[in-house]
């Protein structure tokens, strides 16, 4: 009996760590969690302290130190805010749970199943920005980018607020030009290689310096050719 007594003793301590460590982040895993504040419109802040970084899109900075508040920053933000203050959340992980400064990576569930990141992509709240190994709802994202744009939903309708300006625009040096569309689309650090899927559906990869490479908007950024690749991407056709 008292053997007995040991190994369910030695069972339990087993199993009661397993338990406590099922709401534990890790790579393709799940855990629920209760938001306290929202910091910007991809980012907020759990009751535990950790920061959560929203997987596969981009909002509009509002806070980012010496920068300025982009359009449709505090739009963005502020949807954001009303979508996930106080509320009860599933963070759903991809490959990789943690970016380098340490915030979790996820995609966002709203206990009535409302899926925040896509949400958020498809109101035309935010652009997608994938960065691999975490591509699991690439497509998703992109799907709703496009219609967004279609639609021209939130910061896609800018487009058509700002033609009566177009005049100006057409006015001012190329290499103004130039530079705003490289201050709107920033590479994540160390992935410098585009990935863009045409009208046909084609994914094609451009490295810099190639022909296409400044025209080309990123829809998601490869640091080598053979991540490109893996991911379904194949380079120019010369």
């Amino acid at each position: 009996m008292k053997r007995i007594i040991v190994m369910y003793l030695f069972a339990l301590a087993l199993f009661l760590p397993a338990c406590s460590a099922s709401n534990q982040p890790q790579a393709n895993g799940q855990m629920e969690a209760t938001v306290k504040r929202v910091v910007d419109g991809d980012t907020f802040e759990l009751e535990n302290g950790e920061k959560v970084r929203m997987i596969g899109m981009d909002t509009p900075e509002t806070v980012k130190p010496n920068h300025p508040v982009e359009p449709y920053g505090k739009e963005a933000s502020n949807f954001t805010k009303e979508l996930l203050t106080g509320q009860k959340v599933t963070l759903k992980f991809d490959v990789e749970p943690y970016d380098k400064y340490k915030r979790l990576l996820a995609y966002v569930y709203l206990s009535d199943g409302t899926f925040v990141n896509e949400k958020l992509v498809r109101e035309g709240y935010a652009r997608i920005m994938t960065i691999p190994p975490n591509v699991t709802m690439a497509d998703l994202f992109l799907e709703a980018e496009r219609e967004a744009r279609e639609q021209n939903r939130g910061l896609w309708g800018l487009q058509d607020e700002n033609k009566s300006d177009s005049k100006k625009k057409e006015n001012q040096p190329k290499k103004s030009e130039k530079e705003s569309a490289n201050k709107a689309e920033q590479p994540p650090e160390g992935k410098l290689i585009k990935g863009n899927i045409n009208s046909k559906g084609d994914k094609i990869y451009h490295v810099p310096g190639s022909a296409s490479y400044e025209q080309t908007n990123a829809e998601m950024w490869f640091e080598t050719e053979e991540e490109a690749q893996a991911a379904g991407f194949r380079a120019p056709k010369r």
